[in-house]
């Protein structure tokens, strides 16, 4: 993914890479780490995805809500013993932190900042394995930031919940992981 492959090229070019996105050595590893225990998430999904019928081309809002069912189901009774950490560990949340504060300087900071705050995601759970729910607002998140996080496999996204940062899994709405006052 895109910090391993930073990683690669400091080890052949040095570290002016590094020295341009602020980023240490350690710092690539870090972020190496969390994309592998995100790709580790995303191969289990995977397998459970395998283990429930392919939708019809032509399917009805009715078999769609039962196959992402199924899919949630799955993905929790595989994940039972989830908790909060297991993709955002301490040094890869110092790191995420810290990047996005810088994306937050300056005026595009304060505005993004509103908007998060403003959405109504009173009655969210801030809880790993449980569904985010349907009727509650999903904050974007600014294409600038996204860039600069590590990026996600197609199945997943970022969103934030108030001031923390969480990753929900896009089909079956499950939030993965969080973590908090990652909002600067």
């Amino acid at each position: 993914m895109k910090y391993l492959a930073i990683f690669a090229a400091i080890i052949f070019t040095g570290s002016f890479a590094a020295a341009q996105l602020n980023l240490t050595e350690d710092d690539l590893k870090i972020l190496a780490d969390f994309e592998m225990r995100v790709d580790r998430y995303t191969e289990m999904r995977e397998i459970v995805r395998r283990q429930i019928p392919t939708l019809p081309k032509d399917a009805t809002p009715e078999q769609i809500l039962v196959n992402k069912t199924h899919l949630r189901d799955g993905v929790q009774k595989a994940r039972v013993n989830a908790r909060q950490g297991d993709l955002f560990t301490q040094s890869a949340t110092a790191v995420i932190r810290s990047i996005i504060k810088q994306e937050f300087k300056g005026f595009k900071g304060n505005e993004i900042r509103k908007t998060v705050l403003e959405a109504d995601q009173k009655g969210v759970p801030l809880l790993v394995n449980v569904p985010y729910p349907e009727t509650k607002e999903l904050v974007e998140m600014s294409p600038a930031l996204l860039f600069a996080l590590p990026q996600l496999p197609k199945q997943l996204r970022y969103r934030y919940i108030g001031r923390s940062l969480a990753i929900l899994d896009r089909d079956n709405g499950l939030i993965i992981d969080f973590m908090k006052d990652a909002l600067p």
